[in-house]
């Protein structure tokens, strides 16, 4: 895992993992997620992992875009 930066110091977000086509995100509650390309879209998925590597707004992405389009969590 891949402790995200969080920049604006205010983020759910507390690491990611990325793959070709995929995304694992670890939550500060202690949940995590996989978003792939099957179930969020490509689109998002690329949107996710350039918020992740830039450490900043990648909470507000899925609460907006992809929340419930995981493939599997904790």
């Amino acid at each position: 895992m891949q402790p995200y930066r969080n920049l604006d110091g205010h983020s759910g977000v507390m690491g990611y993992e990325l793959g070709a086509g995929w995304i694992q995100v670890w939550f500060v509650n202690g949940k995590d997620y996989r978003y792939s390309a099957a179930n969020a879209g490509a689109e998002h998925v690329r949107n996710m992992q350039i918020l992740a590597e830039a450490g900043e707004g990648l909470a507000s992405y899925i609460s907006k875009f992809v929340h419930d389009k995981y493939d599997s969590g904790a």
